[in-house]
């Protein structure tokens, strides 16, 4: 047992508990049990279980001036140590690779992110006891070491996931909500990003712990890295995010450029929260916009009408920002736009796309696509043409969720376009009114929704 090799050290008249032994002998403690933590031994069941009892017993024992001493132990102090320790523990506790998973059940993971969770509860609880305490004024240097492990350890395991249960998902919240009472954070966003202007933040930090993990040959060692790092990004929004930019981008590239696409989408909501979040300036300087327009725009190639959801959503929210590089001096014809491009593309996919949901996905974002371009929609009225009128054609359930958004785009298309495009949008109308009679519609505020457009005829006339 460690405890009994490491008492070897101690003077030898003193008590037996780890409270009265020299700095040096408790550091040598730790440092033993990291070593067990991190070597050969961890592999073997009893060796690693015996290590984790050791370092709880450590833990209890160890009053907490001696526990957070910034000297006396050999080559570096005690909060260096600790941070070390939760570093291995969260690393113990994380689930193994994809393909290795298969020898190790998720049973078992969440049993040791119960242990370790259990662990870091009581070292917690130390740093709590140590704050209203004269003698333990190193509290802080301590928790500056132990904060980033045990939030990446809380929220690999916080969330449902395969390697996660019900009593581990409780016990990593625990641990979660203590980290927050001990740093005196009032949420998570709080403790990324600081609580009021003058407090850095741990977000940086954070980024830093999960950087090793995040690049093109690792990230999927650790299949809880992406989560963690995705859940993080979004605790933090304008105007904090924006500094953090080289940081975040590359990784969320690199995620929604994988080809499963649960990887894709998560990437792409990465990429869209830091449109949403990032000065438009910002995201224009070294050409960013670019880089993010065709590294989304892609995947409108992949026929998930998920994945096809969250690119076209990411994209509408981006036109703005590539739109304030573009300008039009007002002689000759306006150019081309992102917009425009992206339309060209959809309506080519929907022509003959015959898969219910990617239709109703593809009809749900079209009067988006119409608002934003405004007159300038009569480039594609053609294909415009095609794609409404074949669309009232087909039944699509009893919601009738395409054939009503494909209304609403005719709507708005009278609006923006008449009287340039009269004769087109006439023959449209004849072909609603032509279709219309074969509805399923399931409610009176639907059928308001679906006859809309016909309202507006007396008006344009």
């Amino acid at each position: 047992m460690e405890l009994d090799s490491a008492r070897e050290t101690r003077p030898r008249g003193g008590s037996s508990l780890p409270g009265d032994w020299s700095p040096s002998a408790l550091g040598q403690a730790f440092s033993k049990v990291l070593h067990r933590l991190t070597g050969q031994e961890a592999r073997l069941g009893k060796a690693r279980d015996a290590a984790l009892k050791d370092l709880g017993a450590l833990i209890e024992d160890t009053e907490c001036d001696r526990l957070f001493e910034g000297s006396g132990a050999p080559l570096r102090g005690m909060p260096e140590i600790l941070g070390q320790v939760a570093k291995a523990l969260e690393k113990y506790a994380a689930p193994p690779k994809e393909e290795d998973s298969r020898g190790e059940g998720h049973n078992q993971v969440a049993e040791r992110a119960t242990e370790v969770g259990l662990l870091f509860l009581k070292l917690l609880g130390k740093v709590e006891a140590s704050k209203n305490s004269l003698v333990c004024p190193e509290w802080k240097t301590s928790l500056r070491h132990l904060a980033g492990p045990i939030y990446i350890f809380a929220i690999t395991h916080s969330l449902e996931q395969p390697w996660t249960s019900p009593r581990s998902r409780e016990v990593a919240r625990e641990v979660l909500t203590l980290l927050l009472q001990v740093t005196e954070c009032g949420s998570v966003a709080g403790f990324l990003r600081g609580e009021n202007e003058d407090e850095k933040g741990r977000f940086t930090m954070i980024m830093g712990l999960l950087k090793p993990d995040l690049n093109k040959e690792s990230w999927k060692n650790n299949p809880a890295i992406k989560h963690v790092f995705s859940w993080t990004l979004q605790q933090v929004t304008r105007p904090w995010l924006n500094q953090h930019l080289e940081r975040i981008l590359p990784p969320s590239l690199l995620i929604s450029d994988d080809y499963q696409t649960e990887n894709k989408i998560l990437g792409v909501h990465c990429l869209h929260h830091i449109v949403l979040n990032v000065p438009a300036a910002d995201l224009l300087q070294y050409n960013r916009a670019q880089v993010l327009y065709h590294a989304i725009f892609n995947h409108l190639y992949t026929p998930e009408h998920h994945l096809i959801q969250v690119v076209l959503l990411c994209l509408l929210d981006l036109f703005p920002v590539l739109e304030k590089a573009q300008q039009w001096k007002g002689d000759g014809a306006r150019p081309t736009t992102h917009c425009d491009e992206v339309l060209q593309l959809i309506l080519t996919h929907m022509e003959p796309e015959h898969r219910l949901l990617l239709r109703r996905t593809y009809a749900r974002h079209l009067p988006a696509f119409v608002k934003r371009l405004g007159i300038l929609t009569v480039r594609h009225m053609k294909r415009l043409e095609r794609v409404i009128t074949g669309y009232l054609e087909i039944y699509d359930g009893p919601e009738e969720e395409a054939r009503l958004k494909i209304l609403e785009t005719l709507k708005l298309l009278m609006q923006h376009t008449w009287p340039s495009v009269a004769v087109n949008v006439l023959n449209l109308i004849e072909s609603a009114v032509l279709h219309s009679t074969s509805f399923h519609i399931s409610s009176d505020q639907n059928a308001n929704l679906g006859f809309a457009c016909f309202e507006s005829i007396p008006a344009l006339a």
